[in-house]
């Protein structure tokens, strides 16, 4: 494992005197460990543990796994009863910070191999060296949010994705790659009428995560396709999955922070992160696209990385200006500042389940969601 300091903290030894304890800290998110630590167990009650928790103060478990895990369900439920109504975004996602930071206050112990040091908890060997790297023989202590989220990621990884647009066929992300969950962005571009230079030419996939838009261009008859990530885990993810497809002789997949170094394409595809605000951890980047500097970025550099005829796909959700984060005539004062026109725009309404959950705090602005595919060519081309 790659965990970035050391946690300490002391615990009643045989005698009954205090024991001095170290163990490697892990934290996905990029959490600092915490200064303060307590043991706790089956015997802590949720009411202690908020107390603690909201304190600043870390509880390493010493008890049940299960029982961990009811006690996690637990302070979710204070902290959520503790908090306002979020009204805007601002106040929706401080609110989520806040409840991210006091639930990553409840610690396990892993051991030497990976797996918890906890009486009747899973083999989580494997879901955590996907998540954070092989063991190093060491103990590692981390919070159980961040555990159960390598469980669940190595879980879809090993299930996969099934995705219509390849004819079901399976896309497993990797922990920390954006899951193709969402059809209604991978079927936009599995239905845009392709520009005739891209049947049999060939085509950038720009921010590919998983790779699943760049084998959906080549199971359109792009003839060769190449895929940058700036995230070695998605380059990781993206050539696996298109390995697994069969593809790996027409997709490359390059370690880049957008555009390759040279070359144009027929067909240039980019998904970026819908929303323009700074990420909290290093998982965020899938979710938050800070400024907007990938967009931009795509849009700046298209017109000089299309072949004559070619067209470039931008994806996107209008999200975000419903969030009021970024205004509709940004993104089209920005198209005209690159020079490129619009071809046409094909939308879809997204499906998913909190996208009708009138519950949700963002309710208004997720019913009123619109995911585009914006079909955009040079000026300078007829």
């Amino acid at each position: 494992m790659t965990p970035r300091h050391v946690l300490r903290w002391t615990e009643p030894g045989r005698a009954g005197q205090p024991v001095e304890h170290h163990a490697r800290w892990c934290s996905a998110n990029a959490a600092a460990p915490p200064d303060r630590v307590v043991v706790a167990d089956d015997r802590t009650t949720a009411a202690a543990a908020h107390r603690l928790a909201r304190a600043g103060t870390a509880l390493l478990w010493r008890g049940d796994y299960h029982n961990a895990r009811q006690l996690l369900r637990a302070l979710g439920r204070r902290v959520a009863a503790a908090e306002p109504p979020a009204t805007t975004w601002a106040t929706h996602r401080a609110a989520r910070a806040r409840r991210a930071t006091l639930l990553g206050r409840l610690l396990v112990p892993l051991d030497g191999t990976g797996r918890v040091a906890l009486r009747r908890a899973p083999d989580t060997a494997r879901a955590c060296a996907e998540a954070w790297g092989p063991p190093d023989g060491g103990p590692t202590v981390v919070p159980l949010p961040e555990l159960l989220g390598a469980i669940g990621a190595h879980e879809w990884r090993r299930r996969g994705v099934p995705i219509a647009a390849l004819d079901g066929a399976r896309i497993h992300p990797h922990h920390g790659v954006f899951s193709p969950v969402r059809g209604e962005y991978v079927d936009l571009v599995a239905t845009a009428p392709l520009p005739a230079a891209a049947c049999g030419g060939t085509g950038l996939d720009l921010g590919t995560g998983t790779g699943v838009l760049a084998a959906v261009l080549a199971g359109r008859g792009v003839r060769r396709v190449t895929a940058t990530d700036h995230d070695p885990r998605a380059v990781a993810c993206a050539r696996e999955n298109l390995a697994r497809l069969g593809l790996a002789g027409r997709v490359t997949v390059h370690h880049a922070d957008l555009y390759p170094p040279h070359g144009r394409a027929d067909l240039v595809v980019c998904n970026p992160p819908w929303l323009p605000e700074r990420p909290n951890s290093p998982l965020d980047h899938a979710v938050y696209d800070p400024e907007g500097r990938m967009l931009h970025g795509f849009v700046a550099g298209l017109a000089d990385h299309l072949t004559p005829g070619g067209e470039g796909w931008l994806v996107l959700s209008d999200l975000a200006e419903h969030l009021d984060l970024r205004p509709r005539d940004h993104l089209l004062a920005a198209f005209a500042a690159a020079r490129l026109r619009v071809v046409d725009r094909l939308d879809a309404r997204p499906t998913h389940r909190r996208a009708g959950d009138a519950a949700d705090p963002l309710h208004r602005a997720r019913s009123a969601e619109v995911t585009s595919l914006w079909r955009l060519a040079a000026e300078t081309q007829g």
